[in-house]
């Protein structure tokens, strides 16, 4: 169960002394022999728009299926940032080949290293999922916690020209609660505009995960590929958003903001 793990992180968060230079948990942590059930990873397609019935799962999947590990580790005593408002910034995956839905894996979680960021700190979160000996899915994360730093504000990159629009979806207020009961993820930022306030967000924000699973369920994705994404700005729930791509890249916007962008990229052999 995730929640008796949320509720201890969210204990421990005034004791945390976030900053890039803290110690944090060397652990490798391992899950062995992990499968989806039938009816979640149903549940899950549908909350992100993927056809069911596929024979192989999305790719962004297997992100889900590491995230308790993640949990337990963000969690943790040792771990030097508050998990309840922790904002995912980006994801690298890379997945080998495609992974049978009824295939059974070796998932390993651990923390690579803390970066400064400009509104706070960031950790790097690495999954590994093993069939056998080989690695055949690993995903990067970064996840900052908002406080004062020293840096100085960079200046604004100036906004890429929009990619030809594809699609406009109008989301539901419930999509955060909708994604959290398949996923795990509970933080609160997601659920609810009264909890997503205490962190600073005027409503319910997305999770990041959902928004560039739904992206990718939109578009043809090759077995073995490598999808890079930044999380720019977060979307606020309930609201309309604009899908586009073109090529390998994808870009998801709300009027002129920019909410996520990202791409794709088959790998050779």
């Amino acid at each position: 169960m995730l929640l008796p793990v949320l509720l201890r992180g969210a204990l421990l968060a005034p004791f945390k002394r976030p900053g890039p230079d803290a110690a944090f948990p060397r652990d490798r942590l391992v899950l062995p022999g992990v499968r989806i059930e039938p009816a979640r990873l149903a549940a899950y397609e549908r909350v992100c728009g993927f056809p069911g019935g596929a024979d192989a799962l999305p790719v962004t999947c297997p992100q889900v299926l590491g995230f308790p590990l993640a949990m337990r580790i963000m969690a943790s005593r040792q771990f030097p940032l508050p998990l309840l408002g922790l904002v995912h910034t980006s994801i690298e995956i890379t997945q080998r080949e495609a992974l049978a839905p009824d295939g059974a894996y070796d998932i390993e979680v651990r923390t690579e290293k803390l970066l400064p960021h400009r509104r706070g700190t960031e950790a790097v979160v690495v999954t590994e999922v093993r069939t056998t000996d080989r690695i055949v899915w690993e995903s990067t994360s970064t996840y900052l916690a908002r406080h004062r730093t020293a840096l100085p504000a960079e200046a604004s990159p100036s906004a890429p020209r929009p990619l030809p629009a594809s699609a406009e979806w109008r989301l539901a207020g419930d999509i955060g609660r909708r994604y959290a009961a398949v996923s795990g993820d509970r933080n609160p930022i997601h659920l609810h505009a009264l909890t997503a306030r205490v962190f600073g967000f005027p409503r319910a924000i997305a999770h990041g995960m959902w928004t560039v699973a739904r992206c990718l369920a939109e578009q043809p994705t090759p077995a073995a590929v490598h999808v890079r994404v930044q999380f720019r700005a977060p979307v606020l729930l309930p609201g309309t958003v604009t899908y586009a791509a073109d090529g390998g890249r994808f870009e998801l916007r709300g009027g002129e903001r920019l909410h996520l962008t990202g791409e794709t990229r088959r790998l050779d052999g």
